[in-house]
């Protein structure tokens, strides 16, 4: 079994089912199918895109993609999704790095696309506004798709990348077989039946929601609702009242807000699942008060396909912790020399089992950096109770989490390194109650140089994605370094020099 076999099996048992919901729009299973196999027939005869080759993409949130996803794979291809808040130059590097000749992305992007095109000429582009023709002929548009080639469980299906510590992304494989098995892990977990429906808010490119969004309620039949937009936050309820959805995977962010709204409005949601980043107990406790409705905190990366923990949902549902392992997945507390260590101890959580990813791509030397004798090294620092629930208290990696998502300072370090007359620089996070985190940057100037916070902050712009832009810029004389040379990151954390932040000049909006 493989993934696009896995849709086109339920695909065709309820052709005429609505598989997403967009505004007043309804897509039905099969017209989603039909769109896929037209893109899988371009794909293979039209583009030459064989077995193994990776496609990338490039889409804000849509009901295309989901043909996009499935025509990739019916074709044997493997899906890069990338980030569509990236800038050109950030995903030029995805597109090199994973040797993609072909890019699915929309008519909205298309000055992006353009500026991605003069810096990569051979790359060919397919718009998903392509799909709609195969729309209208549904179901009978399949008569002649092609034939798909061999897909095995082994298979890369996926190829999604995630910033190193080093600044440099790098691309998690996670073959067919990673995805399934993570997919029914989480169908046992939340009891997810072809009756739910599933909100859709967060990025699709997400691991989260690609897997627990997008491929778990498609692989059991069930539905999207995907929000055309979460601004104003109206939007969101709704759209959860007017199609009545049953499940709802966001951030905490989401969470807060929604216990608002449920003091006041009856939700029709029988379940939630928080993810991205770690739910404060206050907002688990507000919201669960507020709407009675199960919030359940869950654990994962990219690397795990991605969820690897969660709180069951017959309980107990522990605060602060990010639950037990899913089923057939098994997790422990290392040290570092790779011993288990006993309940209550701290250490480095591991996970192991068939969500576990292939490797990175093309980096072998950080694929053994990263898997141990079978057990994936998250970096996420913790320790597991009596009763076998995990609780995460720290992160060995130098990461940020803006709204759910990675940030690595190192990235935006090089980039102020690039800045003329930038001498010394140093990123940090510090809380942010709207987005969880937000960079913070300390730069110091060359000799006889004088430095622009505001100039700085429009170089990185036009550079990096807008939410990887530090909220301020505070110039120092000199960083604080050890006697190494080594820039002490644990001193800029400290109140000294976080109370300078206080005087420094916004970001803006």
């Amino acid at each position: 079994m493989n993934l696009a076999a896995a849709f086109r099996a339920v695909a065709e048992k309820s052709p005429m089912k609505p598989a997403v919901f967009w505004g007043e729009d309804e897509l039905t299973y099969g017209t989603l199918l039909a769109q896929a196999e037209w893109l899988t027939a371009r794909l293979a005869e039209g583009l030459g895109v064989q077995r193994g080759d990776r496609v990338g993409l490039w889409l804000k949130n849509c009901p295309q993609f989901v043909p996009a996803l499935f025509g990739v794979l019916g074709a044997g291809g493997a899906v890069v999704p990338i980030n569509n808040f990236l800038k050109p130059d950030e995903v030029n590097f995805i597109l090199h790095d994973a040797g993609i000749s072909v890019l699915v992305t929309d008519a909205t992007m298309a000055e992006a696309t353009a500026k991605l095109q003069a810096l990569r000429p051979g790359l060919r582009v397919v718009l998903v506004e392509e799909f709609g023709a195969s729309a209208d002929t549904g179901v009978g548009a399949r008569a002649g798709r092609v034939s798909p080639p061999p897909i095995d469980a082994g298979d890369m299906a996926v190829l999604i990348y995630t910033s190193g510590t080093t600044g440099r992304p790098k691309g998690a494989v996670l073959s067919h077989g990673n995805l399934l098995h993570n997919v029914e892990s989480c169908r046992v977990m939340l009891a997810a039946l072809d009756h739910d429906r599933f909100v859709v808010l967060l990025p699709m490119f997400h691991s989260f929601m690609l897997t627990v969004g997008v491929l778990l309620p498609l692989l059991v039949g069930g539905s999207l609702v995907v929000v055309r937009s979460m601004h104003p936050a109206k939007n969101i309820v709704h759209e959860i009242l007017q199609r009545q959805a049953t499940i709802l995977p966001a951030v905490p962010q989401i969470f807060r807000m929604l216990a608002g709204v449920a003091r006041t409005t009856r939700l029709p949601l029988r379940l939630c699942i928080s993810g991205g980043a770690p739910l404060p107990v206050e907002v688990l406790r507000e919201f669960s008060t507020a709407a009675q409705i199960p919030l359940l905190e869950g654990y994962g990366l990219s690397e795990t396909s991605p969820v690897a923990s969660m709180n069951p949902l017959a309980g107990p549902w522990k605060e602060g912790s990010v639950g037990v392992p899913v089923p057939n997945v098994e997790m422990s507390v290392q040290d570092d020399d790779g011993r288990l260590l006993a309940a209550r101890t701290t250490g480095e959580i591991c996970v192991r089992g068939g969500n576990v990813m292939q490797g990175y791509w093309n980096q072998p030397a950080e694929t053994a950096k990263a898997i141990r004798a079978g057990w994936l090294l998250t970096g996420d620092v913790g320790f597991r109770d009596e009763d076998g629930y995990y609780f995460i208290t720290d992160r060995k990696k130098d990461m940020l989490l803006v709204n759910g998502i990675n940030v690595y300072p190192r990235e935006i370090e090089e980039r102020l390194y690039e800045f003329p007359g930038v001498k010394e620089a140093a990123v940090i996070g510090i809380p942010d109650a709207r987005k969880g985190e937000q960079p913070l940057a300390f730069v110091a100037a060359a000799e006889g140089a004088t430095l622009d916070p505001a100039a700085i902050r429009a170089f990185l712009r036009e550079r990096l994605a807008d939410y990887k832009v530090p909220r301020r810029i505070v110039l120092l004389p000199a960083l604080p370094r050890n006697a190494t040379g080594k820039i002490l990151k644990t001193a800029l954390r400290g109140p000294e020099f976080v109370q300078l932040a206080g005087g420094a000049e916004p970001a803006g909006a």
